[in-house]
């Protein structure tokens, strides 16, 4: 027997999309960020980039922008500003020029200490177990996924 697809939300109640359920909880994670995150003087997605390059440094902006899934207009802006605040550096790949490498600098390493505080705020305000977080962030990952390759198999088909 053939599995049914899963039935439609109702398009006149807002609280059964699941995309408003994650838009609206991203907004509830931004409000609590904003507080911890104001005393770094950084906005969320700046301290998105200084998480991807405190997990691994000096890299380039288009391996930057694919972990951090932006593309290079988003992310250029946002990392001359983490420049002029001094916490990282961009230089011209000395064996490719055509590649800009990304470094933290002293500084940008040394506000890591800060940052971990951040996210112990971030378990305590969700107010789940270490598993049951582990297990929701998997589940989350999993979901971007799929949706990633439903939209490049829909993209594939308009080409």
């Amino acid at each position: 027997m053939k599995a049914q697809p899963p039935a439609s939300p109702d398009i006149s109640d807002l609280d059964s999309f699941l995309c408003f359920a994650i838009y609206s909880a991203g907004l509830a994670f931004n409000r609590v960020y904003r507080r911890q995150l104001d005393r770094l003087g950084l906005t969320y997605p700046q301290y998105l980039v200084m998480v991807a390059l405190w997990q691994e440094d000096d890299v380039t902006i288009g391996h930057l922008g694919e972990r951090l899934s932006l593309d290079t207009n988003t992310l250029t802006p946002m990392l001359k500003r983490l420049e002029a605040m001094g916490l990282l550096t961009r230089r011209r790949d000395s064996a490719d020029e055509r590649r800009v490498l990304v470094s933290l600098t002293d500084r940008g390493r040394s506000i890591r200490t800060d940052a971990r505080d951040i996210m112990r705020c971030i378990v305590e305000a969700t107010g789940l177990s270490d598993d049951k977080l582990a297990g929701l962030t998997k589940e989350m990952q999993v979901l971007r996924q799929r949706l990633e390759q439903y939209a490049e198999r829909q993209e594939d088909r308009r080409s």
